[in-house]
């Protein structure tokens, strides 16, 4: 039986799993995951944090028993990778304080990106300083604002995910002042693309 090792669950992850479930209907498919939650909708966070998706709940795609259930999968969350070593196809997991090794034919790695905190001095200690990349960041910032419902809210990178976070503070009711270092919103699109910050500005007084 082929073993097949993804690390990395959500978006990527899971995806390549289900496809390869359909393929291939007798490998035995791993997905590990460091976090929480191996499937949810993390295009969706700075929704529920404006109210438009009233419950969290609506965020979880699948469980990992349900994954397990309808496709088969092997589905590990909480569970860390180490180390891998490629000569003998074996990765070291940790899960619960235990340290194991698992081996694979085939490996798969989506383990998504990590926040960009920029090198300012004393950002990282701040405890008013949050990111956002799933729903454990999610949880942290929906705490730190339950019983605020304004103030001054302030927004570093202007991709996709800052700019609906800037909007759904606004919404809440927060004045947001949103810091981009490229010379435009959105900065991975063509410099030639018509976003206009003051346009967006005004659509969300």
């Amino acid at each position: 039986m082929t073993r097949i090792m993804i690390i990395g669950g959500v978006a990527g992850g899971m995806s390549a799993a289900t496809r390869l479930r359909r393929l291939m209907e007798d490998a035995h498919i791993i997905v590990v995951d460091k976090g929480p939650y191996v499937s949810f909708a993390n295009c969706g966070l700075p929704f529920h944090l404006s109210g438009e998706i009233s419950s969290r709940d609506k965020l979880l795609v699948q469980s990992a028993e349900g994954l397990t259930n309808r496709f088969g999968l092997d589905v590990r969350p909480e569970t860390e990778a180490l180390a891998i070593d490629t000569k003998s196809k074996q990765v070291t997991l940790k899960h619960d304080g235990k340290v194991y090794q698992e081996s694979y034919d085939q490996l798969i790695l989506s383990p998504g990106a990590k926040p960009f905190v920029p090198k300012m001095e004393g950002l990282a200690q701040a405890k008013n300083v949050c990111t956002l990349r799933n729903i454990p960041d999610l949880d942290r910032i929906m705490a730190a604002l339950a019983d605020k419902d304004q103030g001054m809210a302030t927004v570093i990178g202007a991709g996709f995910i800052g700019l609906e976070m800037a909007e759904a503070l606004t919404k809440r009711g927060f004045q947001v002042t949103l810091v981009e270092k490229a010379p435009h919103v959105l900065p991975f699109r063509s410099r030639n693309g018509k976003f206009h910050p003051r346009r967006i500005a005004s659509q969300w007084r």
